[in-house]
């Protein structure tokens, strides 16, 4: 909607018609984001998001920075997929230079990226109850979500913000404690993730909340460029680990959750299975890890090679796509990143439209938006 359609609709002045402000929140928080929302009475008519509250120009930094130091802002970006982001322009890098990482290096990136799959999800559903009405689901969520950061930051050393999986291979080496410490949560979660369903998911009041609402059909995701979660909810089938395999993903068996309601409940329990299958992967896996090296030989300065190059990755919101040209420097010329949660965003108007004002929060926390991957 256009800035003088707005104007007109305010200098109408038609009874029980109000433009209000959802947002923007206190700029100390993560995320930032500012809805401007044409109501008729409680009925949502127009939806406009405003981002860039918190725009801090990582792309334009990446030209200014070497490949190592990259890795620490793509942290920043989906703060929830901070493995994931690594890993993209970790692999985007390496295809470039043609090096291939140790097969220990491989299935160590994909067990921390479906751990951190599931951390993901497990904030998100605690988030998402709470903001129906749940208050209990916030305490769950994070409770088992504790015991995910606790590993990371056993290994690693941080719970949130890893720049653990960088160009060549891994930081260091996995915790000695790592594999038991992830058979104990995989364990542990396998109990208490049914509690998941339990407390919220055949809940009477969240179904007629979230059923039939914000719907989003295949065609429509696919033309709003929607992934992740949010897609495969509307039928689109779209994961990156099974359309284009990478690290150790080929060698797993795990289904693509797939529905085709497109509503908001679709999109809820898509991520639920999601955590399910991400067990399995883990599961595949972590008595698996080939005994090596924990990086690649690598020269202290690296320096891509002359031309273009891209990447692709399933973070927790969708596709990650980094777009990398370089003319042979220590530096990109141009580091691009297309981020799921920027396509995600922009599809709250034609979900909401028609609406009322209390669906809105329904609607737009199925969608799992991460504001600073959208502001970059």
């Amino acid at each position: 909607m256009k800035e003088v359609e707005l104007n007109e609709i305010i200098a109408s002045k038609e009874d029980g018609k109000y433009i209000i402000n959802i947002g923007p929140q206190h700029p100390s928080t993560h995320g930032v984001l500012r809805f401007v929302v044409s109501l008729k009475g409680e009925t949502l008519e127009y939806l406009i998001p405003h981002c860039g509250y918190i725009h801090r120009g990582i792309e334009k930094m990446c030209e200014n920075l070497t490949y190592p130091q990259i890795i620490h802002l793509t942290d920043r970006m989906d703060y929830l997929s901070a493995h994931m982001n690594n890993e993209a322009v970790s692999l985007c890098v390496e295809n470039a230079l043609g090096i291939e990482v140790p097969e220990r290096v491989k299935v160590i990136r994909t067990i921390l990226s479906e751990l951190q799959r599931i951390a993901s999800h497990q904030l998100w559903w605690a988030a998402f109850g709470m903001d129906i009405g749940g208050l209990t689901c916030f305490f769950y969520g994070l409770r088992d979500r504790e015991k995910v950061l606790d590993i990371f930051e056993e290994s690693f050393g941080s719970r949130l913000l890893h720049s653990f999986i960088c160009p060549g291979g891994l930081m260091q080496d996995i915790h000695p404690d790592f594999q038991k410490r992830v058979k104990e949560f995989i364990a542990y979660f396998r109990k208490k993730l049914p509690e998941y369903d339990q407390l919220l998911t055949g809940n009477v009041i969240f179904e007629q909340r979230t059923k039939g609402l914000g719907i989003l059909t295949k065609a429509e995701a696919i033309d709003y460029g929607v992934t992740g979660p949010s897609g495969r909810a509307s039928g689109f089938s779209c994961d990156i680990r099974k359309k284009h395999p990478y690290s150790a993903y080929d060698r797993v068996e795990f289904r693509e959750i797939l529905a085709n309601e497109g509503d908001t409940y679709s999109r809820y329990k898509v991520r639920i299975e999601e955590m399910w299958e991400s067990m399995n992967i883990i599961e595949q896996l972590i008595d698996q890890i080939p005994e090596g090296s924990f990086t690649a030989p690598m020269k202290a300065i690296i320096k891509v090679p002359e031309g273009e190059y891209t990447q692709r990755v399933e973070t927790a919101r969708g596709e990650l796509a980094v777009y990398l040209v370089s003319t042979g420097d220590k530096n990109p010329y141009r580091m691009r990143f297309r981020t799921p949660n920027f396509s995600n965003l922009f599809v709250m108007n034609h979900l909401s439209a028609g609406a009322k004002i209390a669906d809105l929060i329904a609607i737009s926390g199925s969608l799992d938006l991460v504001i600073p991957d959208i502001d970059r």
